[in-house]
């Protein structure tokens, strides 16, 4: 096995063209890679190839898919696949894995996080109860630059080229959606609405947990989402607030748009523009991987409970987010509520990336 530098295709939208190392593999060096579910994680690949095959522009554009990709995606849309076994079958025909780091001889390189959809309560209408409005993408987004930052929107920089979709209980319930790129609202009459990404300010994103640990007032092992939104309500959400202030360290800001179907069983729109799936579905960095590539993540998570177990998962790169950069990084969908949150916000682990690349783009052995 050998280590290979491996240049991202050069279509707009590539970071800047930086080596990926790539160490060739087999397919029998992938441990319990014939205990998944290949039928399912094919089904889920299947929606991302008929996007691909489209050639619609995804909502969050990224690298273009490359002739090689274009062609297993079209010849994944011809197959009538029933049995898991044909499925493997098919990844291990097209596609030949390559474990990813971001530089020569180094395993569990990779750096996984977890995200979901949330679920809350919210008003089609300001009350006293909800005051924190989810915004629609301004009518201005494009023409300045730069855009104003989370402060400024707060203070009502933007007001006349925007308008709430929906209203939520505080801005922290407002902040965490931003961070999720979508988010499910329960109105009083107990109808759903779903939110989906439409476009941020373009400003850089900034982990405030992160803050909160390296400053010492939140203990790494006890970071969780749930912790986070509990810190800035006790600090105070007002104008100079510590808790307002803490999320104006993050000038990066989120607008939605009103999605006009909420199937509670489909998953939120991705970046590539499909339904997400739960446990197969990832975040990659746009700037360097293709959405609908098949990646292998591969360590002990979290997921089922609050022990780590193994995680030895084919997924679908089918989403993308402003803190999931570097070649090695994956962010996991698990899901929608407050159950797939606390799994979510568990997440944080070193792991083992391997990225299935089309057979005749892989480095040689």
């Amino acid at each position: 096995m050998t280590t290979t530098p491996f240049r991202p295709d050069s279509a707009a939208g590539t970071r800047d063209r930086r080596e990926l190392w790539l160490s060739r593999l087999s397919f029998a060096d992938l441990a319990d890679f014939g205990q998944d579910d290949h039928l399912e994680a094919f089904q889920v690949f299947a929606r991302s190839c008929a996007a691909i095959a489209a050639s619609a522009p995804p909502p969050r554009k990224g690298v273009a898919a490359s002739a090689a990709l274009k062609t297993i995606a079209h010849a994944a849309l011809h197959q009538d696949m029933l049995e898991p076994a044909q499925a493997r079958r098919f990844f291990e025909r097209h596609f030949r894995p390559c474990r990813v780091s971001a530089c020569a001889g180094v395993r569990n390189a990779g750096f996984l996080t977890g995200y979901y959809e949330p679920i809350v309560e919210g008003s089609s209408l300001r009350t006293p109860e909800f005051t924190a409005p989810l915004l629609r993408r301004p009518d201005n987004l494009n023409s300045r630059a730069p855009y104003p930052d989370r402060a400024a929107i707060e203070a009502g920089a933007i007001e006349r080229h925007t308008a709430p979709i929906v209203w939520l209980r505080d801005r922290a319930e407002v902040f965490l959606a931003q961070v999720q790129g979508s988010a499910r609202v329960r109105l009083e009459d107990g109808s759903l609405l779903r939110l989906a990404y439409a476009g941020r300010n373009g400003h850089p994103y900034t982990s405030i947990g992160r803050i909160l640990i390296e400053t010492g007032e939140v203990a790494e092992a006890d970071m969780s989402l749930a912790t986070l939104k509990q810190w800035i309500r006790a600090h105070g959400q007002y104008p100079g607030d510590a808790g307002a202030l803490l999320m104006h360290r993050n000038k990066s800001y989120v607008f939605f748009s009103l999605q006009e179907e909420c199937e509670p069983a489909g998953g939120p729109i991705g970046g590539q523009g499909i339904s997400l799936t739960a446990l197969r579905s990832i975040a990659v960095d746009r700037a360097i991987w293709t959405y609908g590539l098949p990646f292998w993540i591969a360590t002990d998570l979290p997921w089922r409970g609050s022990s780590p177990s193994p995680f030895r998962r084919l997924m679908i790169a089918q989403d993308t987010g402003s803190a999931i950069t570097g070649p090695a990084r994956a962010d996991i969908f698990f899901g929608g509520g407050d159950d797939a949150g606390a799994r979510a916000g568990d997440i944080r682990h070193a792991g083992d990336v391997v990225v299935l690349l089309p057979a005749e783009e892989a480095p040689d052995p």
